[in-house]
């Protein structure tokens, strides 16, 4: 008798676990992905890119970055979509990284003057990729404003202030915790206006807004990024994306119903 109640304690303990768990465990928030997403890469190549030609390549549709002690980065380089600036869009892709960190560049400006031997520089904003749990996934600003937004964070940025978190995504560690380590994870960045969001295996990792009018980016080029430092690997891969056109949108909507309005009215 005694060993069944012991027995069933212990079954009890281990359910009681495992729905506190589930309870804690962060719900997949992302959007259902957009018809008609435009793929950024085709097949093989490069085409339509601009980056270090030592560094970059691709194979079976995976994109690869790759530095060695014999093939060193002369500073933070990047690969540079050549077919358009992004504004309001949704981007979708995978990436996978060994060693050192990289980035997803988006609405940043291209400044190859800034180094005689890499004309590939970028600075702007930039969604995390490292192989960390509770780091991939943040917001910085490349030769910028440095950090914006943590893993975890909602935040907003006044004119000429800092960052300031004003609410929580959930636990930190919690959300890390979806990352797969040493292998593919699904980003999801959204932008629309001065709003943007990252999600990471379909988690959110950050939301802000910034309302600074002289540094907030509204514009500009898509990149990723290699680091400069010890040797790594970083893949890409399944990069897609929809051009979001909310404001327009918007206006249609809001004409149609002023004039549905002005129906009504005559009637």
């Amino acid at each position: 008798m005694t060993r069944v109640c012991f027995a069933s304690l212990f079954v009890l303990a281990l359910t009681a676990g495992s729905i506190a768990y589930a309870a804690d465990a962060p719900e997949k928030t992302a959007p259902e992905e957009p018809k008609n997403m435009q793929p950024l890469f085709k097949g093989d190549s490069l085409e339509g890119w601009d980056g270090d030609p030592r560094l970059w390549s691709v194979k079976d549709g995976v994109v690869r970055g790759e530095t060695t002690k014999e093939n060193v980065a002369h500073g933070n380089t990047f690969l540079i979509w050549q077919d358009g600036k992004l504004k309001d869009f949704d981007l979708r892709l995978s990436f996978r990284i060994k060693g050192g960190n990289a980035g997803v560049q988006y609405r940043a400006k291209h400044v190859p003057e800034q180094n005689k031997d890499n004309k590939w520089i970028i600075e702007g904003y930039q969604a995390e990729v490292e192989d960390t749990p509770g780091k991939a996934g943040f917001l910085y600003d490349e030769r910028g404003r440095g950090y914006l937004c943590n893993v975890g964070e909602k935040v907003t940025v006044g004119p000429g202030e800092k960052p300031k978190v004003v609410g929580s995504l959930g636990d930190k560690d919690a959300i890390g915790a979806t990352y797969n380590k040493s292998d593919w994870n699904d980003y999801v960045i959204i932008a629309r206006g001065n709003h943007i969001q990252h999600f990471l295996n379909g988690v959110q990792t950050v939301d802000i807004i910034d309302n600074d009018p002289e540094k907030a980016e509204l514009e500009g080029v898509l990149a990723f990024q290699i680091h400069a430092g010890p040797p790594m690997v970083v893949e890409y891969k399944d990069v897609r994306l929809k051009e979001l056109h909310a404001k327009k949108e918007g206006a249609k909507k809001g004409g149609k119903k002023r004039r549905a309005e002005k129906a009504a009215a005559k009637e």
